[in-house]
This record gives structure tokens, sequence and C-alpha cells, in this order.
């Protein structure tokens, strides 16, 4: 990992700039997920419509509590069973950009394991967005070398770690929690 990038890409944040940077998953388009004007500059990069939510990332399960209104019990069972990657929307967020709320109140948020992104969100002290790099409706990426210019040019820092690893990545399994303990799976496996 690289402690420059990292502190690259932090000045950028506090900066209200967005970054392109690899996350658990895919790589990511991020910014302070508490600046709404970062939010929506990310919404117009992307070119998606502002009603379809984005997902947070954040570097453990204790910060939750911050971002989500009421974490249901179930929640803390389903990420310490997780193996892969898990976003967890969740009924109620709170202390996030307005824009990150689906029109229900609920937002995703997926706690990171991977020592780059962990790193990047524990060091800023608050949630990152993070969207996969690609506008949308356009395929997303499985790694840097598939993320079109369009994207590269439209962020103010590119974060070089792992740009050269052309391994194949796949996207989080998302889970919805509801009323009662409800699950529903929205996305599952796709490793």
């Amino acid at each position: 990992m690289q402690l420059y990038d990292i502190n690259q890409a932090l000045e950028t944040l506090k900066k209200g700039g967005i970054i392109l940077y690899p996350t658990d998953t895919v790589w990511g388009i991020g910014c302070d997920a508490t600046n709404d004007a970062a939010v929506r500059r990310i919404y117009a990069l992307k070119q998606r419509v502002d009603t379809k939510a984005m997902l947070v990332l954040t570097d453990s399960v204790a910060r939750l509590e911050t971002y989500v209104s009421d974490v249901p019990e179930i929640a803390y069972d389903l990420l310490d069973a997780a193996v892969n990657p898990l976003t967890i929307i969740y009924p109620k967020g709170r202390n996030l950009a307005p824009s990150l709320y689906a029109a229900d109140g609920s937002v995703g948020i997926r706690v990171t394991n991977e020592e780059f992104s962990q790193t990047l969100c524990y060091r800023f002290r608050k949630p990152i967005v993070s969207t996969s790099a690609n506008i949308s409706g356009r395929p997303s990426p499985s790694n840097f070398s598939e993320i079109s210019e369009e994207i590269r040019s439209g962020v103010d820092y590119i974060c070089s770690y792992r740009r050269d690893d052309t391994s194949k990545c796949a996207s989080s399994e998302i889970i919805r929690l509801g009323a009662g303990n409800q699950v529903e799976i929205i996305r599952g496996a796709t490793r």
C-alpha cells in the first residue's frame, strides 16, 4: 500500500474533490459522503439520475451507528458471517449527504476490509462514496485498465495503488434489511 496515495487521496477528499480508487470490490469513484456538492459531482460525472442512491464505505462496524439511525441486530450477525464484501441497505440513514439517501430514507453501507480503502476511510474519519467507475448504464470495469478516459478525466485524483492489477474484480453482495429483521437479497455473490 502506498502512503503517498493515501495522503493525496485524503487531501483531495478534504477539499471536496473526487477520487478514483481501488476498493474491496471494483474500482470506485469516491468523495466525502457527507459533502452533498461533491456527491452531486459524482452523479453528474456518471450521468446518473440522483434518485438512484449510491453506497458508501466505512472502515469499521463501530462507525455504522453514526450513519444509521438504528442498526438492526441482525446486521452485526450478517457482517460477522460475511465471506465476501457485503453491502447492507439500512432502513434509515443519517449524517450523510442528502442525495445519498433513497426516496424511503434508506442508505447502502459497506464495511470494507481491504487494506487501502479501509485505511483511507479510517484516516478520513468519515464514510466515502463508492460507486463503480463507469458512466451509468455502461458495464462496470473489472479492473483499472477498463475505466474509460471520460471517467479518468472527470476526477480530481487517481490513485496509483493496484493500477497494474489485471485480475477481474466483482461487485459486492447487497442485502436490504427491513422491519422485524426482514432480509431481502438484492444481489448475491458474483465471484
